[in-house]
């Protein structure tokens, strides 16, 4: 399907919370995404800041399926080992106190 047919499914199927630009993405790789009609584009939103390191790259796949594969997600409401683990790792490599 192109552009025009997923996003009329979209607006069918969808709450329209956002106005979402006038494409679908399909892929990513490195800072540049894709749409479904292969249309490359740079990623300067990056997920809202979410992604900032970037689409696809194969070790940060692999660390993601590994955690996957044990805890996808947790609210704030609960600890985690690994936001513990990365809350201090971050703490140690800059200035913040916490």
């Amino acid at each position: 399907m192109n552009n025009q047919e997923l996003i009329a499914i979209a607006g069918q199927s969808m709450l329209a919370n956002y106005r979402q630009a006038p494409f679908v993405l399909a892929e990513g790789k490195g800072c540049r995404v894709t749409d479904v009609e292969g249309r490359s584009y740079l990623d300067l939103c990056a997920g809202i800041a979410v992604v900032s390191v970037g689409h696809g790259h194969p070790r940060l796949a692999s660390a993601i399926a590994e955690q996957a594969s044990r805890l996808m997600h947790t609210s704030n409401l609960y600890f985690n080992q690994r936001a513990i683990e990365f809350a201090a790792e971050l703490k140690r490599r800059t200035a913040f106190s916490r």
